[in-house]
């Protein structure tokens, strides 16, 4: 056998597994890593990040059920070549018979793996690797694998947008190949985002004297490249979804400039102005009626603008779509941010984000520059499972097993029930999408994939030992569910500790 084994990456898989520890899964992560041969690396990185390189390849539940029932070979045989090779062999199949073709490849595949190698490859292909090695934990480990600054591997994965493609430059150019790497208009980066303010007051001490009050609309996140003719539309998760959103891709090809990165949001409106509810803004992705509302530019014209100040990127947004941007206004002190807060929520918007006007654009949540105020305490947290209703809800999965997302990289951590705010609509919703996330079910209750992100308000946190977590949500009730948002992105245990006592 040569190269890369398989059976290596499940018992890493399985280490990593076994700890909560983030060093200790950082540590088992890298040492593998360090073993790959130079085009083993991105696949490898992105299996224990916990996903396909091909994405899904069209293998459901009902397959890997099947799966199950598959002798398991006596001793490894499959590198990681030999699996890549089949799984992108098997993405590729479509037309008449490509479903048989595609059962029998997945079987012999199965066929040919131990206990533990079938194990992590039933993960993979369900996205249900769980082993708590997210991506945060697998990028710090490419850091500690190739001897680099861990800010400078993080920096690399924002701007080329693929952590297995930073992860084979990291080990195979080392630190000069990551810090080659530029801003390219046409690949989207990593989206910088928000953290929750504990409240107005906190937010202007720790980020005044002077802060940049955005309006908070309630729309999808969208980043906007143009290059010349060329405009791509790209999501929270940096899919492309430019043919899905034409009018704003007109819009962006009339701005004056030639080349320009912009981010912002995008809503539907009313006939008067005012933004119509979320779920309509996730349908209208198709047809025109969606307006673009932006808040960064991250280039223009042939320069990065990512290490500038915000002032300073707010300037350059301000010289090319300053029909198009958000609201914003420069406040110094908590009173003035309570009354624009007042204001925008008046104009039925979410709420404002306060920024620090020498903030610099990192993505995720690396910092605290960007703070989010909301009316009311919400937050975006995993479905995991749902139990079926009584009375008048018969029928129908109503309550829904709500957890946060765990900051070590574990599985989410369940935080309470609800099923408050649901409509008949919401409901019939429910019955009809959660099956297609199902892991198991009993009598009672169906157990879910962690899929689905769901946007709930609360009245606060308070301690419990009924959950795992230490923590209960008081008074949950469902906002809208969250399709433009992935687990990864759900908040974590930590956020709601927060607002406990």
């Amino acid at each position: 056998m040569s190269g890369l084994g398989l059976a290596e990456v499940a018992a890493t898989s399985a280490v990593v597994a076994a700890t909560r520890s983030r060093t200790e899964k950082t540590a088992a992560i890298a040492d593998l890593l360090r073993r790959c041969d130079p085009d083993e690396i991105g696949t490898v990185t992105a299996w224990l990040a916990g996903h396909l390189p091909q994405g899904r390849i069209g293998v459901g539940w009902s397959s890997l059920g099947k799966l199950s029932r598959q002798a398991p070979a006596p001793a490894p045989v499959l590198t990681v070549d030999d699996v890549d090779s089949v799984l992108t062999r098997v993405a590729g199949l479509s037309g008449a018979g490509s479903a048989t073709a595609r059962g029998s490849a997945i079987a012999e595949l199965f066929a040919a793996a131990t206990v533990d190698e079938q194990h992590l490859l039933r993960g993979l292909l369900s996205g249900e690797v769980r082993q708590g090695a997210l991506a945060g934990v697998v990028t710090d480990a490419v850091a500690v694998a190739a001897g680099i600054d861990k800010a400078i591997v993080r920096r690399a994965v924002m701007l080329s947008g693929s952590l297995p493609e930073t992860a084979r430059l990291a080990l195979v150019g080392g630190v000069d190949a990551l810090t080659a790497l530029g801003i390219v208009v046409g690949r989207p980066l990593e989206p910088m985002l928000a953290t929750p303010a504990d409240s107005v007051e906190a937010a202007w001490a720790e980020l005044g004297p002077r802060v940049i009050v955005d309006a908070k609309y309630d729309g999808a996140r969208i980043q906007v490249h143009r290059n010349g003719d060329d405009i791509a539309v790209f999501t929270r998760s940096l899919r492309d979804i430019t043919g899905a959103v034409p009018e704003i891709a007109r819009l962006v090809a009339a701005l004056p400039c030639d080349a320009a990165i912009l981010d912002g949001e995008t809503l539907a409106l009313t006939d008067d102005g005012r933004p119509r509810p979320f779920q309509e803004t996730m349908s209208g992705f198709g047809g025109d009626g969606l307006a673009p509302f932006f808040f960064d530019c991250l280039h223009l014209d042939g320069t990065d603008l990512i290490d500038e100040p915000l002032t300073g990127r707010l300037d350059a947004l301000e010289s090319v779509a300053p029909g198009l941007r958000i609201p914003s206004v420069e406040l110094t002190g908590a009173e003035e941010i309570h009354a624009q807060f007042e204001r925008v929520v008046a104009d039925g918007h979410e709420g404002v984000m306060v920024k620090s006007p020498t903030g610099v654009y990192a993505a995720g949540r690396r910092g605290r520059s960007w703070q989010k105020i909301k009316p009311v305490h919400t937050f975006d947290l995993v479905v995991l499972a749902a139990e079926w209703g009584s009375g008048r809800r018969r029928g129908w999965l109503s309550n829904i097993h709500l957890g946060a997302r765990d900051p070590d990289g574990g599985p989410p951590i369940m935080v309470g029930k609800t099923f408050k705010g649901m409509t008949d609509e919401l409901l019939a919703w429910q019955t009809a999408e959660f099956p297609k996330h199902e892991t198991s079910r009993d009598s009672h209750t169906v157990y879910l994939r962690p899929e689905l992100v769901v946007e709930v308000a609360v009245d606060g946190v308070q301690r419990s030992s009924r959950y795992p977590g230490g923590l209960a949500l008081r008074f949950a009730r469902v906002l809208r569910y969250r399709p433009d948002k992935t687990p990864a992105q759900a908040d974590t245990i930590a956020d709601l500790a927060k607002l406990g006592p």
